[in-house]
């Protein structure tokens, strides 16, 4: 059978790849083409577009770069037309993606979405939409399988995919030494994997450098983003950056300072106390202001429905409240082994690792009996 996959942003690649593996495991004669990236590539997919070239943030960010995104979205249905796949695999990245499904049931191509857009968070009435133009959804959180019944839409639990990465992580024993930290105490910045969200996000995170003079900061940087991006600030704080390599550099960690994003869940998974940070241009903040309906913005408060982990938003995100709530953190506090609680209750809602191969297998059963 041919699959076409599209993933728009790092974590999809990742997601993406374990996909692709379990797809194969099933239909080992499947023909994949896929936007995505070097780890999709990797798994066996020809690629179209890596994410790099496709990956926008905020709405101002999007209205700046329609034109290009636009362009995009017709080249991706001109793609889908020649290459004529049996299904159609959209992964998050919900603007483009939704676009496409609705393309993709139009032109008759079975639609199935995996990792669902967080219709639940903001403009709710999306989720009609899905279920109007996505023949199957796997979903990663479990509250949203009872969302979505909310709208007489049947979708698959398949459990969370950060399991599958953290678990088939092996932390580097000679990681402090191979990357240069010595044996200061590390605290971990995780300013993003896009360029305007890092640059965004990193002036306040490094500035604690200078507050903290005890630890070292070590950024996770990632090699798709010009390595300018980081080295400015390597020249105006001690910092440190390694790219490519956050599992490691969280395992080494003592707290961390993290976007907010897949890597909030990421980072208490591996469980490293953090700070949740975020934000984006003015008019991006006040039109999500108005539209989210849910109390919390990261993965980690929002699975637990109760604040886990300090979030500091937009305003609330500045050099001396990020200096406080680090400070909390640190040591063997009372608000460090509270969040360390909060994590070991996450686990146990999230369940086991295998959701990609869940989802894989499920995908090739539902196309072969269908």
């Amino acid at each position: 059978m041919k699959y076409y996959l599209i993933a728009g942003e790092r974590s999809g690649d990742l997601h993406g790849a374990n996909l692709i593996k379990a797809i194969k495991q099933k239909d080992p004669q499947a023909d994949i083409r896929a936007w995505g990236g070097d780890m999709m590539q990797a798994a066996g997919a020809t690629l179209v577009k890596h994410y790099k070239d496709i990956a926008f943030m905020g709405f101002f960010e999007v209205v700046k770069n329609l034109s290009t995104i636009l362009g995009l979205i017709s080249f991706c249905k001109k793609d889908l037309k020649a290459f004529q796949p049996t299904v159609v695999i959209l992964i998050d990245y919900a603007g483009f993606n939704m676009r496409i499904a609705r393309f993709a049931k139009q032109e008759g191509i079975k639609t199935f979405y995996y990792i669902s857009p967080k219709v639940w968070a903001w403009n709710q009435s999306r989720a009609l939409k899905l279920k109007r133009d996505v023949d199957k959804l796997f979903v990663i959180f479990p509250f949203e399988k009872d969302f979505f019944k909310q709208y007489d839409y049947e979708v698959d639990y398949v459990g969370n995919p950060l399991f599958d990465a953290i678990a088939d992580f092996q932390p580097n024993p000679n990681f402090r030494k191979e990357a240069r930290l010595g044996q200061k105490p590390i605290i971990a910045l995780l300013p993003g994997s896009r360029y305007q969200e890092v640059a965004k996000m990193l002036p306040s995170m490094v500035a604690q450098a200078y507050q903290f003079p005890d630890y070292q900061f070590v950024i996770a940087g990632v090699s798709n983003l010009p390595k300018e991006l980081y080295a400015r600030w390597q020249s105006l704080f001690p910092v440190k950056v390694v790219y490519d390599d956050a599992y490691n550099l969280l395992s080494v960690a003592e707290a961390a300072l993290v976007t907010s994003g897949t890597a909030t869940l990421e980072t208490a998974l591996l469980n490293v106390p953090q700070v949740v940070c975020y934000k984006t241009s003015a008019i991006s903040y006040s039109i999500a202001k108005r539209l989210i309906k849910v109390p919390f913005i990261s993965l980690v408060n929002l699975i637990a429905q109760k604040a886990v982990v300090p979030e500091l938003i937009q305003d609330e995100f500045h050099t001396q409240r990020v200096q406080t709530e680090l400070a909390r953190l640190l040591g063997n506090s009372e608000a460090r082994q509270q969040q360390l609680e909060g994590y070991a209750f996450i686990n146990t809602i999230l369940g086991e690792k295998g959701a990609s191969q869940r989802a894989g297998e499920l995908m090739v059963k539902y196309l072969q009996t269908h």
